[in-house]
């Protein structure tokens, strides 16, 4: 993969009306849910970024049968749950945290071996906080000091009731999906809520998932139904829209089909929190996920205590948050997030380290950073090929003064690969060049 430059002529405004691409959350379970169900799964909308084709490309390697992806659909033939097929090599999860805590819930009951592999990023990640529930199951896998690759030789499993540490969307899926060929109930409590993509889906492929309050329940021995399914436009990637609006003057823009699932809005919260003149409309719903078109607006933000709670709503998201505290009067204060830390990126100290080089006054501590808002400078920023920091450095070229070059930026393409052409529609300056 080569190294691609961003370069972003300051100033501007961005108007107009576009759809982001596919949820990426949503296109990784449509695949999975789909290659284990009974029947024919059709995915429309599906986000067709580098991450999700890894997710296809693992299933399709364990013999489950696609066509596609073009145009964003997508049709699995699901072998069921017993049908998949050992993989005759090493299983790339590329740079996707999501596929290989998934994958690897999946695989943890399987009859055969599996080995997951990815790329240097995703070999730094932590997955020790999949082998601890995962390995009380009964699960087999070895991983050298808790991270990638991970040997997985397939076991008999048991229900497990577990209480996350952490809140995690991707551990609280990979125990689901390993339930799923356990015996007995697994349950599955967090401490904050996240995003329940899993339970929906898995509820409309006719899996009966019990849920009260913080904590989700299933039994395994049961069947999944193939369905049609669309796929929302991913508010993770809408994020970067909505911030830049709202710092470059005259800036009116409809983001269309956003999926708002109530344990992703984190992000609408807080920016409306800041002043950002955010409007929902044409409610509705698809595939079982509240939709709206998002019309947002310039306006002057000012810096907030971020409330702990908005945190896990908001996890992704935080790289383009950084960007709207930078340009809001006064200081932003963000606090328990930790989480950043272990992302694609340490995103506190890469946007702390970001934001210095435009001028920005910023204060790192363990679990988030203090920021106090001003003018934007310019500079070339090293993203450390974390996608969702390029997207955000990009969008903060509306409101700098200079030139901003971002470093790496090849990874945009796992999980937003039309953004430079968007962008540049929606009228912001950007250039991409080849390193």
């Amino acid at each position: 993969m080569s190294k691609s430059i961003y370069h972003v002529t300051p100033g501007g405004q961005l108007s107009g009306r576009l759809r982001v691409p596919g949820d990426k959350s949503i296109s990784h379970r449509a695949v999975i849910l789909g290659a284990l169900a009974e029947g024919i799964t059709e995915v429309d909308g599906l986000l067709e970024g580098a991450d999700v084709l890894a997710t296809i490309a693992a299933f399709q390697a364990m013999g489950v049968a696609m066509e596609g992806p073009q145009g964003g659909h997508l049709r699995i033939h699901g072998v069921g749950l017993q049908g998949l097929r050992e993989p005759l090599a090493p299983l790339d999860c590329g740079n996707s945290g999501t596929a290989m805590r998934l994958l690897a819930g999946v695989l943890a009951g399987q009859s055969f071996a599996s080995t997951l592999v990815g790329d240097a990023s995703l070999q730094r990640r932590p997955m020790g906080r999949i082998l601890t529930p995962l390995t009380a199951m009964g699960a087999q896998i070895s991983a050298a000091d808790g991270r990638a690759p991970l040997s997985i030789k397939g076991a008999r499993l048991h229900g497990i009731r577990y209480a996350m540490p952490i809140a995690s969307a991707q551990v609280k899926s990979a125990i689901l999906l390993a339930g799923l060929y356990a015996e007995g109930e697994s349950c599955v409590t967090e401490p904050a809520p996240t995003r329940d993509h899993s339970e929906r889906m898995l509820a409309g492929f006719g899996y009966a998932v019990r849920r009260q309050g913080p904590q989700a329940c299933l039994r395994g021995g049961g069947r999944l139904q193939g369905q049609a399914l669309v796929v929302p436009a991913d508010i993770s990637s809408a994020a970067f829209f909505l911030v830049g609006a709202s710092i470059a003057p005259g800036s009116d823009i409809c983001l269309e089909g956003v999926g708002i699932n109530p344990t992703r809005t984190g992000v609408i919260e807080i920016l409306t929190r800041m002043g950002a003149r955010i409007d929902l409309g044409n409610l509705r719903e698809v595939g079982g996920e509240p939709v709206a078109d998002i019309r947002v607006r310039s306006a002057p933000l000012q810096g907030i205590r971020i409330p702990r709670h908005l945190v896990p709503l908001a996890i992704d998201e935080f790289p383009a948050i950084f960007v709207a505290a930078a340009c809001a009067a006064g200081e932003t204060i963000i606090e328990g997030a930790a989480e950043l830390r272990v992302k694609e990126s340490d995103r506190i100290a890469v946007m702390a380290a970001g934001l210095k080089t435009l001028g920005v006054e910023v204060a790192e501590d363990p679990e988030g950073a203090r920021i106090r808002g001003g003018s934007l400078g310019g500079g070339s920023i090293v993203s450390h090929g974390d996608h969702r920091v390029a997207m955000a450095f990009a969008m903060a070229g509306l409101a700098a003064s200079q030139p901003i070059r971002i470093e790496d930026c090849a990874n945009v393409a796992t999980s937003f690969p039309d953004f430079p052409r968007l962008a540049q529609e929606a009228g912001l300056a950007l250039q991409v060049l080849e390193a």
